[in-house]
This record gives C-alpha cells, structure tokens and sequence, in this order.
C-alpha cells in the first residue's frame, strides 16, 4: 500500500487501444512535472498543455491506493465519448492491447466506457477502465513546484488552510473548449470539511472568466460535499432559494476537479460571496462605508456572516448573546480607515435587528430586516431541516431599501450540506433541545434548534425568526405561491419554465451529476462518511393535496440502494416529503389568510376557504380559475 502523496511518484502505465492513429510527437506536451506513467487529454488534438489526467487506482478514505493493478482513467464531460488522447510520459514502452505506445509519444485511441482493457510494462499486467463524466466542466490547477523547493501543490497547501499558492490551469467546458486563464491564488476554506482528505478550496483567477455559463468573475469557491453522498444537496437548496426570489443567490455547477493531473473528484463550483459590481452581491462596493473624502459615512451597507469558528486572522465582531459576526465587507485590517468605527456600527445594527427578531411584542421586525427574504431563509432552513440553521454560516446584507431606510436581508444562503434528512445530529444537542425526529421529515425544526428545553430565550437567530410574528404571518402565502410550484417544478409534477430558469427537475440534477458521482465514488471517496450521516436507508411516501388539503404517509417504506442513485433519491424524495408535510402544516392558515383577501373568487356568493383552495389550485397548475373570476382574482392579488 502506497500513500497519495506517492501515488504520482509510482504510478505504472496502461491504456486501451482500437484503432491507434499515431500524434506527431512535441516537446513539453505537458506543461507540470509528469510522473512515469501515462496521461489522458480532455480534448483530442488540442495544443493545450494543462488539462492532462494521469491514470490511477482507487484509493481508500485515508488516500492509501488500493487493487494498484486496477487503472482508471477519469476524463471530464468535454472529452470525446469514443476517443480520446493519450500521452506516454514513463521512458519505457506500453503495451496496450498488444499495441506499443512508445515512450514521449502521442496518440489518439478509440475508447468504451467502463470497460476494461488490458496493458503491460515492464513484467507486469494491469487493468484499465475509461469513465467519462457528466459534470457541467472541469476544472485543471496544476503547480509541481509550490514552494520553489519541488513540493507538489496538495502537499503544500494541506496544512492550513490560510496557505496559498499561483498555479496554471485550463477550465474544460463540457463542449470541449478550453480556457488557459491562470491562477493568481488558491488556498484552502471551510471547517470540518477541511479537516477531511477531500478538501474543499477558494480559487481566484488571474482574469475574470464564465464557467459554465456562470456570470463571469475571478473568485469561486470549490465545494468537496464531503458528507453529502448525493452531492446534490447545496446546490439544489442554493438553486431552489433563487427561485423563489431571495437576493445574492449564489450560482453553482458540477464540476470534476483536477490538480497535476490526478483526479479529485466531483465538486460544486460556486460564485464566491463578494461583493462588487461584478461579483455575487453586485450592488454593493467594497468602499462602499466611505466617503468621498475618505472619511466613513453615517450609514453604510454590509455583508456579515455568523462564524463561530472564525480565526484570528478574520475580521470579527462580538455581538449579544455572544453571536460572533465575520465582516466578510468591507473587510478591513487593523490599521485600515475606519477599522474600529465599523465594526463598532456592525454590532449596534446586528444587535438592534437581533433584539428585533427575538422580541416581536416590542420591536416592529419590519424596521430592521426585509420581512420576504428573511421568511424565505426560515423557510429553507426549516424545509432543509438544517444542523447549522442559525449557528453557523448565516449570511446577512445590510442595505439602503426603496424607501431610503437600511434593513437586513437574509441572503445569501450558504452551507446545506447537512440538511435534507443528511445528518443525525448531536446527540446531546438534540436531547437538550427536545427533539427526537431531527431525521425525519415530519416535525418542526428551526424553533427547537439552539432553544433549551423550557427556556423562552435563545441567541440563535433562525430559532427567533421562526417564532417572530411578522415571519409567521408572512410564511404560509410565501410558502404557498412561491415554494410549492418550485418544488412541483423540482419533482417534475408540474413543470414551469420560468422556474426553471433557475432550479431544475430532479431528473435534470441526477443527469448532471451521476456521471461525475460515479467518477467520485469509483476513485475512492466514500458513500457514507461515519456515524454522522443518517440511516438513507428506506422511507415511506408523503402527499399533500392542496385540493381537499388532505395529508398521507405511505404505509409500507420505500427502500433505496447505497449507491449514488440510491442516495440522491433518497436526497429528493426526502424533500419532497417535507414538503408535504410542512404544506399540511401551513394549509388551515394560508386558507384563512388568503379567503380574508382574495373574495368571492369561485363565485359561490361567500368569501371561504373554497375561495383560496381555488386561487391555490390555480397557482398550482391544476385547473385554472374560471374566466368571471379570473380578473377579480387578479386584482385582489
């Protein structure tokens, strides 16, 4: 058993052959420090020295190799589905297939998928396997040298995560085409999950640059999904709050990640939180706190982040409760103009909102925070049933308003991948809490999280949003008429295309993901990460009809394989089901509150809960509401 660190040192080539069509040979056909073994490139023919695979085995969670004489080469979405180029870069000759590819020589060579071929060197025979993904891009980073002392770039970063380093690089579209724009930083980020062998990284790059039809811009982060088996859960969260309209939605692809050629595994490229004309949240400057003539200004706006695990080298602020607030902008040093006078302005705000949100009797909500956004936050977190809802990676935006005052919106949302019935929990955090189905898909959730039994105060700001008066009146229409036809969207119920310019059918995320899912699991990294990932598996079926607003649980369970389909099924159905539930939940109070509005829409001579079933059948695609009553409806919103 070899360690990763050594795998590249060691690795022994094979390949498959039909039909070789010999490649002119070059010079510095690759552009990082190769290994004895042999490389695959993205795209065939191309001049593009840096998106090369190296073949390799699997390894095991502690990136120790293993069945070494099983070897994979893992191509990204933009290589061709038959054939593919193959480069030998040991200085012996490799027998693949009784065909010679010798040493420094190109070739292009026809492929299947997941079949195996056999190949030989130097004595030995070996097995190779072809996958090809399905992800939206790839993304190549590759520095041999990151210290100037021949350290490798994994190697050099891995210690802590506020190391960086330059790289080179090439993004592979899934079309094929390749972008070279090089690497000005890459450095580690997160919490647990940097702690794992599959880390998750920022990247900045040099220039700004479209991944995968992502709005252009230099910083992204590249999300591991560690302990989400269906590396799917972020993103369809992060997806389904833009369709509902929450500000800063952060865009994200599936994409496969590679550094000097060894294959990392599927990841999920996000838009990086920054603010700046061309970044997530766009209307909002970095000086944005500052004066023309340098000095700050009375009222200014912010983004800031509830960070627990903030480090020293982070720009923080201690608030009540003993909430700790990371000021991710304007993100200033000591030294800096106004250093001190923000964040003493950060903690007088977030306190004043804070308060608001835990005191609805007092404090009218609605003058400190955006009453739409921060229901909807509660309303992803209670439909993710959360771990971290309200504890840790809780993102604020303060900002001047329409009407000229500045308010907090509960955006961007960040972090879900333990949510979606994914993780058990703390044992002792949910017994002093009082909640016994955290993993189920029925129950309440956000107002238990961070609550001690028996007690009526608490600093987690999730749980106090979801007590506050001004969210519980507002919950059940937004619920309703903007969460319902998303998720009927989602589950491919009742499709809608203007929601799906914005969140998928569950079938168009499996399609994205399977193949790069397959590619991850295959390499190494593992379907159930311990103990803190939840029993997926079997479940039994909820509906919720809006009609009779009738609720049902299945008798019998439906069962699901440990297997990456098995797993974001699992993952959708999950969602699904809450969904119902949570609809049953909200129903007798979106009736009462919508019939109090809307008239005699049915036209039956009473204002009843006929009426907002019919205005909710409407909205819900399955019938539309009859022409005599359609404008009335219109009017009365």
């Amino acid at each position: 058993m070899k360690k990763l660190a050594v795998i590249l040192m060691s690795s022994v080539i094979a390949a498959c052959s039909i039909g070789v069509i010999p490649a002119s040979g070059e010079d510095n056909v690759i552009s990082f420090k190769t290994e004895s073994a042999l490389y695959a490139h993205a795209a065939v023919g191309s001049s593009d020295t840096e998106a090369w695979t190296v073949w390799q085995c699997a390894h095991d969670d502690d990136l120790t190799n293993v069945n070494v004489n099983n070897k994979y080469f893992f191509l990204p979405s933009g290589a061709d589905d038959s054939s593919v180029e193959i480069y030998n870069a040991s200085a012996s000759d490799a027998a693949l297939n009784d065909i010679v590819i010798h040493s420094g020589e190109k070739v292009v060579i026809s492929y299947e998928t997941d079949k195996q071929y056999t190949a030989s060197i130097n004595g030995e025979s070996f097995t190779v396997t072809f996958m090809h993904s399905t992800a939206e891009a790839a993304i190549y980073v590759n520095n041999t040298d990151a210290d100037g002392k021949g350290t490798d770039l994994i190697t050099y970063l891995s210690p802590d995560k506020s190391i960086s380093a330059k790289a080179t690089g090439a993004i592979v579209e899934s079309s094929g085409n390749i972008d070279n724009t090089a690497i000005k930083k890459i450095k580690g980020r997160g919490n647990t999950t940097w702690q794992k062998s599959k880390k998750p990284f920022n990247i900045t790059y040099d220039s700004k640059v479209s991944i995968a039809g992502m709005p252009k811009s230099k910083k992204y982060s590249l999300l591991a999904n560690y302990q989400d088996d269906s590396l799917a859960r972020s993103r369809i969260l992060y997806d389904l709050s833009d369709a509902v309209g929450m500000p800063y939605a952060s865009d994200s692809r599936c994409v496969d990640f590679y550094v000097n050629g060894y294959y990392w595994g599927s990841y999920q490229l996000t838009e990086k939180i920054e603010v700046g004309s061309s970044n997530l949240v766009s209307d909002i400057e970095e000086d944005s706190y500052l004066n023309k003539d340098g000095t700050v200004k009375k009222d200014f706006p912010f983004v800031c982040e509830i960070d627990p695990s903030a480090g020293s080298d982070d720009y923080t602020v201690s608030c009540s409760g003993g909430i700790k607030l990371t000021i991710k902008s304007p993100e200033l040093s000591s030294g800096d103009v106004g250093y001190s006078e923000v964040k003493n302005y950060v903690k007088n705000k977030f306190n004043s909102f804070a308060n608001a949100c835990a005191n609805p009797a007092k404090n009218d909500l609605s003058e400190y925070g955006d009453i739409d956004s921060l229901t909807k936050l509660y309303l992803i977190n209670e439909l993710g049933k959360n771990w971290d809802s309200g504890a840790a990676s809780v993102y604020f935006t303060y900002k001047q308003c329409d009407d000229g005052k500045y308010r907090f919106f509960g955006s961007p949302v960040w972090d879900y991948d333990n949510s979606l019935g994914n993780a058990v929990g703390v044992s002792d955090d949910l017994r002093n809490i009082g909640v016994k189905d955290y993993t189920q898909y029925t129950g309440w959730w956000c107002k238990y999280k961070g609550r001690k039994k028996g007690s009526s105060t608490t600093n987690n700001i999730i749980n106090n949003l979801s007590c506050n008066d001004y969210i519980l009146d507002a919950a059940p229409k937004i619920w309703f008429e903007e969460f319902v036809p998303a998720l009927e969207h989602f589950s491919g119920q009742q499709t809608d295309d203007t929601v799906g310019k914005e969140l998928y059918t569950r079938q168009e995320y499996y399609d994205i993901i399977s193949g790069s899912a397959e590619m991850n699991y295959r390499s190494g990294w593992l379907l159930n990460t311990g103990s803190w990932i939840a029993d997926h598996s079997s479940m039994s079926k909820a509906e919720f009809d809006p009609a009779s607003g009738t609720y049902t649980e299945a008798d019998t369970k439906q069962l699901y394989q440990q297997s990456f389909e098995g797993m974001f099924s699992y993952c959708a159905d999950w969602m699904m089901n809450r969904s119902a539930w949570i609809s049953d939940q909200m129903y007798d109070d979106y009736i009462a509150n919508t019939s109090g509005m809307i008239g005699d829409v049915n036209g039956d001579t009473s204002v009843d809960s006929g009426d907002a079933i019919a205005i909710l059948r409407s909205s819900s695609g399955i019938e539309p509401l009859p022409p005599e009553y359609a404008k009335f409806a219109e009017i009365n919103g």
